[in-house]
């Protein structure tokens, strides 16, 4: 493969003129545009085609720096376009041969995409993510351990240490689930997505919840009393947004 194909970013309404994406910049500092074929719009760039092949992406997906730099370039311009309108993000590395090829797509999943937009419409995502507080709760070991050797003492102070966490985690999951719960009564929608690794999250703190919730743009009051009244001494959480609603309207 040669030559030049078509990154696409985004979805829009079919009233998104070219002015509107004109400041945006696309990967390799390109310039982005936008292919119309009403009710919709695809908002584009061009792109290596060679790069972007089936085989140069499987190869390149495996390179973290190569992989944060196209999520980077690809948020950017979703996001800088959200602020202004609605979008429905397509998945990373959404790539075709040709405008023809664009148009296609856009006849044969109008009302799909036009049905995403919708949802999304007025709307705004907020993200919480909950935290075990580490060392909250201290171990104790049950009976004595005095007469004990030193070694079996260490077990026991072990075994107490794992009993101890257990329950722990056992009761932070059961407050995380009660009060997602809560948060998904006050939402238009909300979505689950896996636990993070302490690695990702940069923090000592074990994740025990991580989801997003889907409100009317404004002030999420009843959400923020809501997250306020969950903290608890063993439960840290993190309320972020409002963004764009890429949970509820990411595109395949």
């Amino acid at each position: 493969m040669t030559g030049e194909a078509l990154y696409v970013y985004a979805i829009a309404d079919s009233d998104l003129a070219e002015a509107e994406v004109a400041a945006l910049r696309a990967i390799d500092d390109g310039f982005i545009n936008v292919i119309t074929e009403a009710p919709v719009a695809a908002v584009v760039s061009t792109v290596d085609a060679d790069k972007f092949s089936a085989s140069a992406l499987r190869e390149n997906l495996e390179d973290l720096h190569w992989l944060e730099g196209i999520a980077r370039a690809h948020n950017t311009v979703v996001s800088d376009l959200a602020r202004q309108r609605p979008v429905a993000p397509v998945r990373l590395a959404t790539v075709f041969v040709s405008e023809d090829n664009v148009r296609e797509m856009l006849r044969t999943r109008a009302q799909d995409f036009a049905g995403a937009l919708d949802r999304v419409r007025g709307r705004c995502e907020w993200a919480l993510k909950g935290f075990l507080i580490t060392g909250s709760v201290t171990a104790k070991p049950s009976g004595s351990t005095e007469s004990s050797s030193p070694g079996r003492s260490y077990l026991e102070r072990r075994r107490a240490e794992r009993e101890s966490r257990n329950l722990q985690l056992e009761s932070v999951f059961a407050e995380a689930e009660t009060l997602h719960q809560r948060l998904d009564g006050l939402s238009l929608a909300s979505k689950r997505y896996p636990l993070q690794d302490r690695r990702l999250t940069g923090y000592r703190d074990e994740m025990v919840l991580n989801a997003a919730y889907l409100l009317p743009e404004g002030e999420p009051t009843e959400l923020r009393r809501a997250v306020d009244n969950g903290q608890s001494q063993q439960l840290r959480l993190e309320l972020v947004g409002p963004w764009a609603p890429y949970s509820f309207a990411t595109l395949e």
